[in-house]
């Protein structure tokens, strides 16, 4: 599980950004915000294989700019 979703970064977090990019299959430049360029952020691809098809899932594992408020990525408008 991506740890971002209980930073208070998250909403204008670049590798955040990124992970929502290949998660929903987007432009990079189509998210907003994403300003914060966080301090050694860890990732971990984890590939799937579902009917021959492989997949690939990111997560943020580790980051040292991490500052916790647990739910903050629920609200939107922050």
């Amino acid at each position: 599980m991506c740890i971002c979703i209980n930073c208070i970064y998250v909403h204008r977090c670049s590798t955040y950004s990124f992970i929502t990019m290949q998660h929903y299959n987007i432009d990079y430049h189509q998210l907003q915000n994403n300003s914060f360029h966080p301090f050694n952020p860890i990732l971990n691809a984890n590939y799937l294989e579902n009917n021959n098809e492989i997949q690939i899932d990111w997560d943020v594992i580790e980051c040292l700019s991490f500052l916790e408020k647990p739910g903050y990525w629920q609200n939107s408008s922050q």
